[in-house]
């Protein structure tokens, strides 16, 4: 069980690294080529952030543990809004934009119900996966048409824009990290998944709980790190527009790539599990709407739900 649990925590420093190293190079890349530092953000530092959980899924679902690729996604999302955004506001409140309230909210929100009766179909097939693909390209294109006329302040809210330094990278280096950055994701998510079987068996639980408990969380970690120091230096309320992005990228990308590549069945995961993500979801908006802001009470508020959430998995 300690080398498994070594293992496992292996895979997620192999993809963290590995998805920054990716993100750098490819960046770089994309500049050189004359994208914007916004469009960069919007498509190669998005999908960047989205490679551990992307990764993992695509390997689970190829090993045909298709319980740990959509516990994945669904652990994810909860965990990105309940205890990410939890844990920032409890450091310090988080201002809301009003364009977030109207836009990007409801989107996640219909996107993520859009998912949810996929997966409560017991299959996602390649029907369903080409539907979340075109929703993915539709969201990408739609979101560079926009984010040309909005403020620029809320721009760095919403989008994570490469390093200035990146477009000086010399193209050796630039394909030497593509390179690294995908072969230590793809290292990493073989070390995890097989790990997180390991566990499960050990264990005597279910693929589905060890997907939505340890290898979301783990593939989680980066965000929480990112969103944690962001309330510390008083940026908190970049972390909103990141949580969101990510969890329509999750739901788009990994579920839609997945569903291309393989039908992933869903049968293992119920109301309970969906009612949480939709839950979660459509609780912040009237949380964020009263005062545009999440305060350190509704920030503790989120976390009882992920604690509680946590609790009736595992007991």
């Amino acid at each position: 069980m300690i080398l498994t649990l070594i293992q496992l925590i292996a895979g997620f420093a192999l993809l963290t690294y590995g998805a920054a190293r990716l993100v750098d190079g490819s960046s770089a890349l994309a500049l050189k080529a004359g994208l914007t530092p916004l469009v960069v953000g919007i498509t190669v530092v998005a999908f960047g952030t989205s490679a551990p959980e992307l990764v993992v899924s695509i390997r689970a679902t190829i090993a045909g543990n298709s319980e740990i690729a959509i516990g994945n996604v669904i652990g994810s999302n909860i965990a990105n809004i309940a205890l990410i955004l939890g844990v920032t506001a409890v450091i310090r409140p988080m201002m809301i934009h009003a364009s977030l309230l109207k836009v990007d909210i409801p989107l996640m929100m219909g996107i993520t119900f859009l998912a949810s009766v996929f997966i409560i179909n017991e299959v996602i097939g390649r029907l369903e996966g080409a539907i979340l693909f075109a929703g993915l390209i539709a969201y990408i294109v739609y979101n560079i048409l926009r984010t040309r006329s909005l403020p620029k302040e809320l721009v760095e809210q919403l989008v994570e824009e490469p390093d200035e330094d990146a477009v000086a990278m010399g193209t050796g280096k630039i394909w030497l990290l593509i390179v690294f950055g995908m072969a230590l994701l793809i290292a990493g998510g073989e070390l995890l998944v097989s790990a997180a079987v390991s566990i499960a068996r050990d264990l005597g639980i279910s693929e589905a709980v060890i997907g939505i408990t340890i290898v979301s969380v783990g593939t989680s970690l980066p965000e929480l790190a990112t969103s944690a120091v962001a309330a510390i230096k008083k940026e908190a309320d970049i972390a909103v527009g990141n949580i969101i992005g990510s969890n329509v990228f999750n739901l788009l990308s990994i579920l839609g790539i997945t569903g291309l590549i393989h039908p992933l069945d869903s049968s293992a995961f119920g109301l309970v599990d969906l009612s949480v993500m939709l839950g979660v979801t459509i609780v912040i908006w009237p949380l964020m709407r009263r005062g545009f802001e999440i305060n350190r009470l509704e920030g503790a508020l989120l976390l009882c739900i992920y604690g509680g959430y946590m609790a009736w998995l595992l007991l």
